[in-house]
């Protein structure tokens, strides 16, 4: 069942599930917490899940023209004091990861455990800066067309026809996303800070998953890091969209995570 909280004059939509410590789930670009259903399930078994709309996406509402990533753990934080809950384990879906870093970073006294999931630690490369402001300004006026191209793109060859009725039904939520959500997310993505050192350093519970064919990672360089880092990493066989591509062995590996 959804909830709203007021940030900043702007609804925030959430979800509470289960008793126990708490897990949250933060969703990442043109997703919202219904990316989650069939996972908070298996999680709030034994555990409390806070599953939350981050601005601009889902029910949640805008607050300007670019969400920073600091502003999005801000708004989470205020979610979870209003719930009067301090001690987070967070699992990240890609721009989510980038959410739970800056959430650690914020505050550290806060944070159990953090699984960046299809997400990375590193801030965008030049490259990946110029698309984003180039998909800005395209989408603009080819708005549907953009959304679509960005989500296909998400996915490996193989899911695309094994998944096509999920694939669709998440196409469907990722249209949801208002252009004022897309461009702002767009925007605090692309002028988000490097995490490398901070997660690299950092002492709470620590786990990535990663796709190897993801077409927005680079699950080679990644899992190099996290061997080098001593951090676990898991290797899944399909794309970036692990919770649609290899769902129960996300499950599986959460839930071990999450003990």
């Amino acid at each position: 069942m959804s909830h709203f909280f007021t940030y900043k004059n702007t609804p925030i939509n959430y979800t509470s599930t289960g008793k126990g410590s708490v897990i949250v789930l933060l969703h990442g670009f043109l997703e919202n917490l219904t990316m989650w259903k069939e996972i908070i399930p298996f999680l709030s078994d034994k555990n409390r899940v806070i599953s939350i709309d981050l601005l601009g996406h889902g029910a949640s509402g805008n607050i300007g023209y670019m969400h920073s990533i600091e502003e999005q753990a801000f708004m989470v934080k205020a979610v979870l004091n209003h719930l009067k809950l301090r001690k987070f384990t967070f699992i990240g879906h890609s721009m989510g990861g980038y959410v739970g870093l800056s959430f650690a970073e914020l505050f550290p006294n806060s944070i159990r455990g953090l699984c960046l999931m299809n997400s990375t630690y590193e801030g965008d490369s030049d490259e990946r800066k110029s698309l984003r402001t180039r998909a800005n300004n395209m989408v603009k006026t080819n708005y549907e067309n953009m959304v679509r191209m960005s989500f296909a793109n998400l996915f490996s060859e193989h899911s695309k026809s094994l998944h096509k009725n999920e694939i669709s039904l998440a196409l469907k939520e990722a249209l949801k996303t208002s252009l004022q959500g897309y461009m702002a997310a767009n925007e605090g993505m692309k002028n988000r800070k490097d995490y490398t050192s901070i997660y690299t350093s950092a002492v709470y519970k620590k786990l990535i998953i990663i796709g190897k064919k993801d077409s927005v990672l680079d699950s080679e360089a990644i899992l190099l890091f996290a061997n080098k880092n001593k951090i676990p990493a898991v290797l899944f066989s399909e794309g970036h969209m692990s919770h649609i591509e290899n769902r129960e062995e996300l499950i599986d590996t959460l839930i071990k995570f999450c003990k």
